[in-house]
């Protein structure tokens, strides 16, 4: 019986942007906001930054679920309900290789309008929490071979003193 994977769990806070422009003279005024997609039918947004002009800030978290099979994290920032720029974030930016669980990349990415055209800067930052089973918000350990597990939770660099650690294979 095949196993099947279950989405993760990531957690992106949106910083900020730079240098939004609504045309390529115009900066932006106000009322800017960002729009987060790991899929078609998956996607949160910031609340509106009413001040920041065309240096908005959130500083707003995001958690949403990331499905096994995605590979770009899509930003988009708009202001009011003009789309202002977007960028692809590729997924093995911040999973994948040797970063552990809960480990917090911070990303900045160009953002680039309809036309392709380079239009101000995103900062934002991931955490992947993990992989989410059932629905009420239960989580389990990381799907990847070898990691260290105590009770069903992730051993901490697989030092655990006094308690045995077993390993998901």
């Amino acid at each position: 019986m095949e196993k099947k994977s279950s989405p993760r769990v990531i957690e992106v806070t949106v910083i900020s942007a730079e240098g939004l422009v609504v045309s390529r003279k115009q900066p932006v005024k106000k009322n800017a906001f960002v729009v987060v997609r790991s899929d078609p039918y998956n996607s949160r947004s910031t609340g509106m930054d009413r001040e920041g002009g065309s240096y908005p800030a959130w500083n707003e978290k995001l958690v949403m679920e990331l499905p096994v099979n995605a590979r770009f994290l899509t930003v988009e920032a708009h202001s009011g309900t003009k789309l202002i720029g977007a960028a692809n974030i590729p997924v093995s930016d911040f999973i994948g290789g040797f970063l552990p669980l809960n480990y917090l990349s911070f990303l900045s990415y160009r953002l680039r309008d309809a036309n392709g055209v380079k239009n101000g800067i995103v900062n934002l930052s991931v955490k992947v929490k993990a992989a989410a089973i059932g629905g009420a918000g239960t989580f389990v350990a990381s799907s990847c071979p070898g990691v260290p597990v105590v009770d069903g939770k992730v051993a901490d660099h697989g030092i655990v003193t006094g308690i045995p650690v077993s390993y998901r294979y």
